[in-house]
């Protein structure tokens, strides 16, 4: 997820890691907070791997800036990680709302639908915070107030979520 960030930020512009860190921060939040133990690493690896160039500039204090750019390898990885994320990427509500935040950069609307309908598949399988007997519990059949909370607001934003899946979809697949 880390990686797919970076990848995702810097296909829209030059980033220094500051400005990168705190776009990282902003969209996944407080959920995933991004450290510098796991940002600068990152960035290290994509750099030794080619994905990414960097070039130092005068800070607007005393200290120069790492600037960060997409290479033509790194815009590569990227689309494939749109092309095939990993299961967790789809399942996950952070992961996959970080893939979504990048998707635009897919230039394939039918590989965008594609992902797209891979997340809708995982949304109507049946699934609970809480099961019994091997089956999913549902709101109504929780036995506290809390659980009952926690099964209707995933409820209604499963709904939510999927009602605008299934719109995305249909609009990828007409004509642009």
């Amino acid at each position: 997820m880390l990686e797919l960030s970076i990848l995702g930020f810097l296909a829209e512009e030059p980033l220094h890691g500051y400005e990168l860190k705190e776009r990282i921060k902003a969209l996944s939040g407080h959920v995933r907070p991004v450290s510098d133990g796991a940002l600068y690493p990152a960035i290290t690896r994509l750099v030794t791997a080619g994905k990414l160039d960097q070039h130092t500039e005068d800070g607007a204090g005393a200290a120069p800036r790492r600037v960060l750019s997409l290479t033509d390898k790194g815009r590569a990885d990227l689309l494939e990680r749109l092309r095939h994320p990993k299961q967790t990427e789809i399942t996950d509500q952070v992961r996959f709302n970080t893939l979504l935040a990048f998707l635009r950069h897919l230039p394939d609307r039918h590989e965008q639908a594609a992902v797209l309908r891979r997340r809708l598949d995982f949304l109507d399988a049946p699934t609970s915070f809480f099961y019994e007997d091997g089956s999913p519990v549902r709101a109504e059949q929780a036995d506290d107030l809390f659980r009952q909370g926690m099964l209707r607001v995933a409820r209604a934003t499963g709904k939510a979520e999927r009602e605008w899946l299934t719109e995305a979809i249909e609009l990828l697949g007409q004509p642009s």
